[in-house]
């Protein structure tokens, strides 16, 4: 039995039908497109390598063969790149060289025509006429039926009579007292669950005013050993200042007492030590001092610069006359000792001249502007111890000036 049909009174319809394939009939259309077989292909079914076409046989190396890259090369790019440009460069300088002709004034136009020397017939135009053709309007584009994909299954129908499958009056009535038990439960629910809300913030509030009385008492607590706590530190605070103040009261009368005592001889020290270092002095004794003393100085030490001065001045010209005479004296003992040469001589000669070298008496020579010696009546022996004193007087004078 392919369907069973079970009403039991008093029910809702039950239908049942046991599974079953769907048949495919002749001449329907198959569920899945099958792959197309290619006759050729099942034809050309290879079993000997050798007969295949897409085996190579043969020298290998004369393939032509693609570059492992398919990019062309862009040396070759750019060089084809190069000659085309190149090539309309020409083309344009040829058509710019071409002698053109000018164009035409207005209202006239340039026309083709032969310029050979025989005219020939142009016959090869084709002659031309205009035919009109009136076509009918369009017509709209019928509107595209529905697309009705083909059944691939099989049909397969059920009668089913009034009253087989449902009965408002019979079925709704669960379905109501459901629907109002649901509602009336959930109703009972809500207000219980009113009652719980309002139950559990009584219970806060009570809570909250607990919560609010034993912060309060804490704050009252905390502010009462605030209070004491502050008292004490007040109160530590002044006795420590008390007790500081004494210190200071002690400290500063043994250091009144010290001092006193170190400062009772500091005080004609001090002014001691001043009046030696100058600090307290006579204005006029001050004066003379700073002012008139200097300038005294001053002036004794020009004075006696100039005096220096003088003295070095007269030194150095007595220095410079002594020495005169030193050569003055030397030169008339030369002349001398020439001139007594020249006389011992000219006696020894004639034998008229006698001189007496026990005596040592020479006379000095002079000599005139006219050439003329004389012999002075001075004896050498004076001449030399002049001219001996004379340098050690000068000797003198250096060493003194020194």
């Amino acid at each position: 039995m392919a369907a069973t049909l079970v009403k039991p009174p008093n029910s809702t319809y039950t239908f049942a039908s046991q599974p079953k394939a769907v048949q495919q009939l002749q001449g329907q259309r198959q569920k899945f497109r099958q792959a197309p077989v290619d006759s050729q292909d099942e034809s050309n079914i290879y079993g000997n390598i050798m007969y295949d076409r897409r085996v190579i046989r043969g020298n290998t190396y004369a393939l032509h063969t693609l570059p492992a890259n398919a990019q062309p090369d862009p040396i070759e790019v750019q060089r084809q790149q190069e000659a085309k440009r190149r090539a309309i460069a020409r083309r344009k300088a040829r058509e710019q060289i071409r002698t053109r002709t000018p164009e035409p004034v207005h209202d006239r136009r340039n026309v083709d025509v032969q310029t050979e020397l025989y005219l020939e017939e142009l016959s090869d135009r084709i002659e031309e006429a205009d035919v009109d053709v009136q076509t009918d309007a369009f017509l709209d584009r019928p509107p595209s039926p529905l697309f009705i994909p083909q059944s691939t299954g099989k049909d397969v129908s059920t009668q089913i009579e009034d009253g087989d499958l449902f009965d408002f009056d019979l079925e709704v009535k669960p379905i109501v007292e459901t629907l109002v038990g649901k509602t009336v439960e959930q109703a009972l629910i809500e207000v219980a669950e009113e009652e719980e809300l309002a139950e559990i913030r009584e219970q806060q509030r009570e809570y909250e005013e607990l919560r609010n009385a034993e912060l309060i008492e804490l704050q009252r607590l905390e502010e009462q050993e605030r209070r004491l706590r502050a008292e004490k530190d007040r109160r530590m605070q002044q006795a420590k200042e008390s007790l500081q103040a004494e210190q200071d009261v002690a400290q500063k009368i043994a250091a009144r007492a010290f001092a006193k005592a170190y400062l009772q001889n500091l005080v004609p020290s001090v002014f001691n030590n001043l009046r030696e270092n100058g600090y307290f002095y006579d204005p006029v004794e001050h004066e003379i001092e700073t002012s008139f003393m200097p300038w005294l100085m001053n002036k004794t030490l020009s004075h006696v610069n100039q005096l220096v001065l003088g003295r070095t001045i007269l030194d150095s010209i007595i220095r410079d006359v002594v020495n005169q005479r030193i050569d003055d004296y030397e030169k008339l003992a030369d002349t001398l000792k020439q001139v007594i040469e020249g006389a011992v001589d000219m006696g020894t000669s004639t034998g008229d001249v006698v001189l007496n070298t026990d005596r040592h008496d020479e006379a000095p020579v002079n000599t005139n502007d006219e050439g003329e010696t004389n012999v002075s009546a001075l004896p050498t022996d004076d001449i030399l111890d002049e001219r001996d004193e004379d340098q050690a007087n000068a000797e003198e004078e250096t060493g003194a000036e020194q």
